[in-house]
Parts: C-alpha cells; structure tokens; sequence
C-alpha cells in the first residue's frame, strides 16, 4: 500500500476534490485526519471512510483554527506526513461576468480566499514538517492558471498565485526534506462545483451546460475531461514514496489541453 502508516490532513474534506482524495489516501493505507467547516459532511465523508478517518470542525482560514487541529494531531499521532488543501468556494457570483463588468469585491474574493487557506495550511504543515525532515505538502489549482479563459473573473489570477506559491514553497522547504507538489485537474464533470461553474458560463455563451462541457472536453486530446478518480490516484502517488523525485511541480491532468 503505497501510503501505509502515513497520517494525512485534509482540508475541505466535505468537498468533491476532498473526499475523493481522502478516501484514495485510506484505500492507499493512510490514517486521514478530515476537516471543514461543516462537522456532519465531513463526518458523513469519515464515516464512509471508517476505522482510520477522524473528522473535525476547522477553518482553513483561520490560522488559529489550522494550528489547534494540527496540534491536536501531533499530540495523538506524532507527526504529519501530507497536508492536502481541497479548499473551495461558491461560484454563483465569482464567473460567468466580463472583467469589465465585474465587482472589485468579486474580483479579489477567489484571489484573497485561495491565496489566504493555501498560505496558511502550508505555512503551519511546514513548521512541523522541519522538525521532522520530512513531509509533503499539496496544492490544487484548474487550468486558468496558465490560459486565458473567457468570464473566469479573479478565478485565473488565484490559481496562478496558488502556483507560484507551490513553487516557491518548494524552494525553501526542499533542503528540509519537504516535497511541495501541485495537481491541476480539468474539468470533473461529476463534481457539483463543476456543473456549477460550467451552468454560469454556458448561460453566458447563452448554449446547454451540456454544450458547455464538450466545447471545453474538445479542447483535450481525448475529447474528454479528467474524473475525480484520475485525479485522486494522481495525488495518492504524489503524496507516496515513489514521487520522491518530484517537488516544485504541478502535474498537469488537462489531458492535453494544456502543453507542458
């Protein structure tokens, strides 16, 4: 089992970015350790899980919040291997609206938001993670980090902050032995963020979010969009043993629309 005996926290866990990697890091050995800000979600996801789940109430942003729940598993456990951010945020307001049309507020709120959880998750994981010399740190980010998409609003900007902020985090932590890795996933039409997000903008292109989705999946080389489950494995084998050698990185799962 590529993850046996690693002990994992998840942020955002009640999500479909984060309960799908969570319960992939259980099925791969792990001990996952599950927050939100939703105690029943993230309990119904724990539960699901079984034996060697935890859920528990944190906020990721909130700095306090993020080193009481890390304390709390230090104290029981001893150490944290991997620190995974599936934070996310509701849509309705934030795309699907011209730049030139769109909210200052609007505008900063996915930019302030993302840039704040991933900052603080990590910062908090690392100063564990040095005194242990070990230990990996994971970030997710979407495809507008390096492509100009149309009615994305601030969405774009914050992964591309999200990214630097990956690669920069690597530098500094690779001499402490602490792997800092990216997964930028495309699409995950079953996610109900992604219906969400794909509904906004086919309304604004005036078309079916069915039309939506394969205007965006015929962009990729096999004229569809990655699953939950892809990327789920992906960040199984980021967080193992055996991507020793990668840190600094995003894995790119845009099956092809994108060209790395």
């Amino acid at each position: 089992m590529q993850l046996k005996d690693k002990y994992v926290i998840v942020y955002g866990a009640a999500g479909a970015v984060g309960s799908a990697v969570a319960r992939a890091f259980s099925r791969a050995g792990a001990t996952v350790f599950l927050t939100g800000r939703n105690l029943a979600g993230v309990q119904a996801v724990a539960t699901g899980i079984g034996g060697k789940a935890e859920a528990a109430v944190v906020d990721a942003l909130d700095e306090q919040s993020i080193e009481a729940h890390l304390k709390s598993v230090i104290d029981r456990v001893g150490r944290v291997d991997v620190s995974f951010n599936a934070v996310g945020i509701r849509n309705t307001t934030l795309q699907g609206v011209a730049l030139s049309n769109l909210d200052i507020e609007q505008f900063s709120l996915p930019i302030a938001t993302y840039t704040r959880s991933y900052f603080l998750t990590s910062r908090v994981a690392a100063r564990q993670m040095i005194r242990q010399k070990s230990g990996v740190i994971m970030t997710v980010t979407s495809t507008p980090s390096r492509i100009g998409i149309p009615l994305m609003g601030g969405v774009g900007p914050a992964m591309s902050a999200v990214e630097s902020l990956t690669r920069g985090l690597s530098a500094e932590l690779a001499p402490h032995g602490i792997r800092v890795i990216g997964l930028r996933p495309h699409g995950m039409p079953e996610s109900d963020t992604i219906k969400e997000v794909f509904g906004l903008h086919a309304n604004a292109w005036g078309i079916s979010r069915e039309q939506f989705e394969e205007l965006i999946a015929g962009r990729t080389h096999t004229r569809r969009l990655s699953s939950l489950t892809e990327m789920a494995d992906m960040a199984v084998f980021a967080a193992s043993d055996q991507a020793s050698g990668l840190t600094g990185t995003i894995f790119n799962l845009s099956l092809g629309s994108l060209d790395d």
